[in-house]
């Protein structure tokens, strides 16, 4: 049943030329019955009959046209006096179609013609004489049926316009929610960049840079090669501490349910921070400012992170006998950040733009991380040489 369903629905117009045969059949038995004896009048009924079904099978094709050839049609039947016969059914399909799937002028059109023409009909051929009361009713029976038509046809065209409109918006809102979810997974996966690369690149420099010293070493001084073993044991433990913490995070999304992996740094562990890269060979002077106290954690991790990677940098960039010097100050509404060494710097497109195979990508982390807290970065050679990263974060209240 189903399989029938979908044919005539692919097929409209055989089926509505199956109702136009049938229409056709019906009309031909009315005028061989009612123009007998008058073969000028059967001809005319022939062709009024052949031109309705005509409509009917066409009224989806060309509704426009379908109306104004009824419309015609009705005119040759009021010269030819050709009265009402089964096929001026086709009149009432063309109307309801008109107002359903026509034109705007056309549904207008109908209207006016389904409602003037029972009074047209009526005055041609009267019902029961001069009677004013059985014209009125005669006139009345015959309107409400094409009123019926147009208004049911105007409610169809009314709904699909409303349909439309709601698949229209569903559609507009399905490409702002795909629109939504990229941005989302963009967001995420830079978040994801910044938290790998700040734990790796930290981490793996200070492991570098303590191997090398103890492969330097090894021979003429075991205990210092000793020491940096140590220190080489102790940041990978905490490289993997924290890469549990991120990967458990990325898991369960909810980091403070996971108690099994470490906090999120902040800034009371700056000082551990100093004096691991201390021990790590840079020299570094650390001071705060103003009165230390607690701050939003988004602001507590990014000035930590901002701190960790701008002493990374140097290490990488600074060259030998660098030194660095980290100035935290506490303000009314903000916290300042200023991260300065007097080493050789680094090359003028990897701190402006980011350079290739992953230069510069701590420095776009940086600008990433400030602009989600509403601050402001700066990153660049400072005048007498070295490099200079200063940070701005407003401070919100901790609820």
């Amino acid at each position: 049943m189903q399989r029938l369903y979908d044919f005539l629905r692919r097929h409209p117009t055989g089926v509505d030329s199956f109702w136009a045969a049938i229409l056709l059949m019906l009309g031909g038995l009315w005028v061989a019955e009612e123009t007998a004896g008058r073969p000028g009048q059967r001809l005319a009924g022939i062709l009024v009959m052949a031109a309705l079904c005509t409509v009917v099978a066409l009224r989806r094709r060309a509704p426009e046209l379908m109306l104004l050839i009824a419309a015609g049609t009705g005119v040759v039947q009021l010269l030819t006096d050709i009265r009402q016969n089964p096929a001026d059914f086709g009149m009432l399909v063309i109307v309801y179609t008109v107002a359903a799937n026509g034109a705007r002028w056309a549904s207008r059109l109908a209207l006016a013609a389904g409602l003037a023409a029972p009074t047209i009909y009526n005055l041609r051929w009267p019902p029961y004489g001069p009677d004013t009361g059985s014209f009125a009713v005669a006139v009345i029976f015959m309107t409400v049926p094409f009123a019926l038509a147009w208004v049911l046809g105007d409610s169809i065209r009314t709904r699909r316009a409303y349909y439309a409109q709601l698949e229209e918006r569903a559609a507009r809102l399905e490409k702002e929610r795909e629109a939504q979810a990229k941005m989302a997974v963009a967001a995420e996966r830079s978040r994801i960049a910044r938290e790998l690369h700040d734990v790796v690149a930290h981490n793996v420099s200070v492991m570098v840079v303590q191997a090398d010293g103890a492969a330097y070493v090894l021979d003429s001084s075991p205990e210092q090669a000793k020491q940096a073993l140590e220190t080489i044991s102790g940041t990978g433990r905490q490289a993997l501490a924290e890469m549990r913490r991120l990967l458990g995070v990325l898991r369960t999304g909810e980091s403070e349910e996971c108690g099994e992996y470490v906090p999120q740094p902040d800034v009371r562990q700056l000082g551990d921070l100093i004096e691991q890269v201390r021990g790590a060979g840079l020299p570094v002077d650390f001071r705060v400012g103003g009165k230390p106290r607690p701050l939003a954690s988004g602001v507590e991790l990014t000035a930590y992170r901002i701190v960790q990677e701008a002493l990374t940098n140097t290490r990488k960039h600074g060259g030998p006998d660098v030194g660095a010097s980290v100035r935290l100050t506490y303000g009314d509404s903000e916290l300042e950040l200023l991260v300065e060494d007097d080493g050789r710097g680094a090359q003028r497109q990897v701190y402006e733009k980011g350079g290739s195979d992953g230069l510069g990508q701590g420095l776009i982390g940086m600008r990433e991380r400030v602009g989600m807290v509403g601050g402001k970065l700066n990153a660049g050679p400072r005048p007498g040489g070295g490099f200079r990263v200063s940070a701005v974060l407003p401070l919100k209240p901790v609820s």
